[in-house]
């Protein structure tokens, strides 16, 4: 299923589950210094976006386009593989958690490279990590998907000039509902809402284990295996921030000359918009 039929289907409570946390806001930010205009690819309902620059939202479902706070950028629907943007738009380019819901990695991978200038920032999960208690000992079906459809580390740097790897540790308490986020908050995973916007658990046919959980919280039994995780304030269990500068030996070839969509330029506009590709927009 592509990632924007997936999330047309899941994402209807997204926007109340993956909240941004702002720990992780502060590191994107960061990276992201010095860019005065930024492309968020797979943007979802606007989580990380920086607000004080001139930022463009690109996103492939409707459902998650429409869950945008009025305050957002102004988003396109659209995918990372084939970006409606003319060469070296954006000073930056930034995909959170999302590369891994595209069809076509490498492609996505080069259009970031064409359209950015300055800078590349993807926060990613990375598969030779062993992960956490709920994929080892309930769900080893998550880790084995996830580490054949995120990309690796290293391949992810081949795409970067002067790359470099930020070991993101997860607090206990992240806003952000994503899969690893209840980690210290294991009674969370019991809980459909909150399942809802993990597309693992979203998309998983078998969700028979979660009884076993829920046993093993009853019993005690989760607390005598990871007890010592509710004494930890953050855990690094193999979520990473991949920068580096655009890489432009990976453009060549990629898409005709003649079919790029050169007349979608970056144009101020007042207030957020939403507009949905293909065609020019009024930015």
């Amino acid at each position: 299923m592509s990632a924007a039929r997936t999330y047309d289907c899941i994402g209807g409570t997204y926007g109340q589950t993956r909240q941004e946390d702002s720990r992780f806001a502060r590191l994107v930010l960061t990276e992201l210094r010095g860019a005065g205009t930024v492309v968020n690819v797979g943007a979802g309902t606007g989580s990380y976006e920086p607000t004080d620059r001139f930022v463009v939202a690109l996103e492939p479902s409707p459902v998650m386009l429409r869950q945008r706070p009025t305050t957002a950028a102004p988003a396109v629907q659209g995918f990372a593989e084939w970006l409606l943007f003319r060469d070296n738009a954006f000073d930056a380019a930034m995909a959170v958690l999302t590369v891994h819901h595209w069809t076509d990695q490498s492609a996505g991978l080069r259009e970031l490279n064409r359209v950015a200038r300055e800078r590349i920032v993807l926060l990613t999960w990375d598969p030779s990590s062993e992960g956490f208690w709920l994929m080892r000992d309930y769900f080893p079906q998550f880790l084995e998907a996830d580490r054949k459809r995120l990309p690796p580390i290293e391949q992810l740097l081949r795409f970067l000039v002067d790359g470099r790897v930020v070991v993101v540790p997860i607090p206990h308490d992240c806003a952000d509902g994503f899969l690893g986020a209840y980690w210290r908050r294991p009674w969370a995973y019991l809980d459909a809402e909150i399942r809802a916007g993990i597309s693992s658990f979203a998309t998983c046919q078998d969700l028979s284990p979660l009884h076993r959980l829920a046993e093993h919280l009853d019993t005690g039994e989760w607390q005598r295996r990871y007890g010592e995780l509710l004494n930890r304030e953050e855990l690094d269990i193999g979520y990473r921030l991949v920068i580096g500068l655009p890489n432009r030996l990976t453009v060549q070839d990629h898409v005709p000359e003649s079919s790029r969509h050169d007349q979608w330029e970056c144009r101020r506009v007042d207030g957020p918009s939403t507009r949905s590709s293909p065609g020019p927009t009024t930015f």
